[in-house]
Order: C-alpha cells, then sequence, then structure tokens
C-alpha cells in the first residue's frame, strides 16, 4: 500500500519542528507495512491534494499564520473536498485557519477556511505553557505545550475534552482543539505526534480507515516506538507532578 502525507508550507509553518511529525508518521506507518511518501508544499505552489492520505500543516509566527492563509485560501474548496478521504491535521496556531475568522491585534478579520464557524481573535498576552488534555479518542491523555496569545470562541467539537495543564479554547482547563470528521485541529504544537504515541497511532489507523485497508500490528514494537512510549511516561508524570502543585 502506498501512503502519501502532504507538508503544507514547512518552511514557514514548522515552527518548532512539527516536521518531525510527519517523519515519525512515516516510520509508524512503514513498520506497519505501507509505503510511505512525504510530499512538501512550498508556498509558490498550487498543491494537489489527489491521493494525498494526510494533509498537515504546523505552527508559524502571527505573520506567517495569515501568508499561509493566503497560500492556501484559493484552494480551500479542493482542501475540503480531499478531507472527504484524507485526514486533515492542523497544529499550533495553524488550527486557527480552520475556522470562520481570525482577527488580529490591529482589529483586523481574516476569513478563515470554514471547516468551522469558530473564530479566534489574538491577544496582546501570549501564553507559553505546558499542555495535558484529555481525550475520548484513545485513553492515554496527549502531553505536549502551547504559545498562544489568541482566544479561539464558539468550536462546537472540540477535538479534547478538556485540559488538565493548560488553556482550553477559551479559558483555562477547557475544552480544545476542534474535531469534524477527517478534520483535526489543536493549539498544541511542536511535534505532539513524536511525543504521544497513542495519537500518533490514532492518525495512523485513521489513515488506514479512510483507505479501507488493514495492516497487521507486528508482533514486536520497534526500539524507537518503545523509547518513544518511555519518553511519553516520563513527560506525564512529570507534567501531571506539576500540574497538582
Amino acid at each position: 500500500m502506498n501512503i502519501k502525507l502532504l507538508h503544507l508550507y514547512p518552511e514557514a509553518m514548522s515552527l518548532y519542528g512539527e516536521y518531525a511529525n510527519l517523519t515519525l508518521l512515516g516510520r509508524y506507518l512503514t513498520w506497519r507495512g505501507a509505503q510511505v511518501e512525504i510530499q512538501a508544499v512550498d508556498c509558490d505552489q498550487a498543491p494537489d491534494f489527489t491521493g494525498a492520505d494526510l494533509i498537515y500543516m504546523g505552527a508559524g509566527t502571527e505573520r506567517t499564520q495569515k501568508a499561509a492563509l493566503g497560500w492556501l485560501a484559493p484552494y480551500k474548496d479542493a482542501l475540503k473536498e480531499a478531507a472527504e478521504h484524507a485526514v486533515v491535521l492542523f497544529t499550533g496556531n495553524a488550527m486557527e485557519l480552520l475556522g470562520a475568522s481570525i482577527t488580529d491585534q490591529k482589529g483586523t478579520a481574516h476569513e478563515g477556511l470554514g471547516f468551522g464557524g469558530f473564530a479566534t481573535v489574538e491577544t496582546d498576552k501570549r501564553v507559553p505553557h505546558d499542555a495535558i488534555a484529555k481525550t475520548g479518542l484513545f485513553p492515554e491523555p496527549v502531553v505536549g505545550f502551547m504559545n498562544k496569545c489568541s482566544h479561539t470562541d464558539g468550536v462546537e467539537e472540540p477535538l479534547f475534552e478538556g485540559m488538565t495543564m493548560g488553556m482550553g479554547n477559551e479559558q483555562e482547563g477547557g475544552p480544545e482543539g476542534f474535531r469534524h470528521g477527517n478534520v483535526v485541529g489543536t493549539h498544541i504544537t511542536g511535534p505532539v505526534l513524536v511525543k504521544n504515541p497513542a495519537f500518533l497511532a490514532w492518525i495512523a489507523e485513521r489513515i488506514l480507515q479512510n483507505r479501507g485497508e488493514i495492516l497487521p500490528v507486528p508482533g514486536e514494537e520497534p526500539d524507537w516506538l518503545i523509547h518513544a512510549e518511555q519518553a511519553y511516561q516520563v513527560t506525564l508524570e512529570e507534567l501531571s507532578a506539576l500540574a497538582k502543585k
């Protein structure tokens, strides 16, 4: 089976090493028996979503976020069509592009891609924080890091039920992220799939489900996956201890 992972604007929207998410996802799917192609889309290219199994965008600065929105907006109908059969995963402030609008600190409203009706308003207060999120998609909490200077209101289908540590969409501890069908967004940034093997596996299984394929799980886990699981447990224990203080 050939699987195509599309990385949108990695030079502008990979502020915290987000490329590693696709690197590890490709390694995971290869371990499961697939042949994986990772294709980057630059800002001067028209994205070709044909045959894509996952379409990914990571975080950028507030300036590059608006630039990425401008690059992608002409293709939003094609992206919505692709999302019928491909996973769309946007992390960090790329998540905000999935909504109806983003209002910047100057009060200028930028029309979003319209996957959801939520709206984001930037503030002059930046909130960098470690994060622990709870989800009903799999038993394990998701750990990571946020660096927000915005509030996102009106998300009807949050990805995470609540935050044990960190800011939700509208308030600390509240629901976070967005999910509708194959479209998944979270403000948790950086290599979130690297840090969370359960999230990694869930995304991989969603890709396979969309393809109508079942790939066997090899009996023995590779060393890199064992190490990722061990690192996850250490991070979860450390952040959980901080959350209780």
